[in-house]
């Protein structure tokens, strides 16, 4: 048994390294964002509400989550497959909530070309969403998996197998991170100074 989570030890290196790797390049963007606010040609963006309801959604999604482990690791796993289900749901609530922000910037005349700082939302969020698919694969892939044992005996070997229980440990992890580097860059651009808050639409 001491072998086979040696051997899934990697897995866990992996999920840590892309979290890693992710931190540095939107401290770059971020810090990026800085200096370039400083200089000519930028002007403030107003970003849409729609923005703040899809931070609600994604709070939602890391609730839902951790109400999964929880079940998983107390065997009620009808509980397990709901909440897997809802937090898979809230995710892709999420996309559209952002594709609808999307467009509501555009609508506003806040496009990629011209003022430099509607190009740094875009670039952000859409980094962000990218990150999001990602982690909707993981997740579709953990709770098809659930949804093929949905007999208690079935759920029970796959839950007390050790591989199985990393793997959960590891999607709720790199949720949970995305989540939270979400809320980060709304944070940021909604104090920053060169992102004007408002309500459009």
């Amino acid at each position: 048994m001491s072998n086979l989570l040696k051997r899934r030890e990697p897995f866990r290196f992996m999920v840590w390294l892309g979290i890693a790797s992710s931190v540095l390049l939107f401290t770059i963007l971020l810090a990026t964002y800085v200096v370039r606010s400083t200089g000519t040609g930028w002007a403030e963006v107003r970003l849409p509400n729609v923005f703040l309801i899809s931070t609600v959604v994604i709070l939602l999604s890391s609730l839902s989550l951790h109400n999964a482990n929880n079940a998983f690791r107390t065997e009620r796993f009808a509980q397990y497959r709901s909440n897997m289900s809802v937090t898979l749901m809230l995710g892709i609530l999420f996309i559209l909530l952002q594709a609808w922000g999307w467009r509501q910037m555009v609508l506003a005349g806040v496009g990629l070309q011209g003022n430099p700082a509607g190009g740094f939302v875009y670039i952000l969020s859409g980094l962000h969403l990218v990150h999001i698919l990602l982690g909707l694969i993981f997740l579709m892939v953990a709770l098809a998996e659930a949804m093929r044992r949905r007999h208690y005996v079935d759920s029970f070997v796959y839950s007390v197998n050790p591989p199985n229980q990393l793997k959960l440990k590891l999607i709720s992890l790199y949720w949970h991170f995305v989540d939270v580097l979400w809320v980060g860059l709304f944070l940021f651009l909604l104090v920053h100074h060169g992102v004007e808050w408002k309500l459009l639409g």
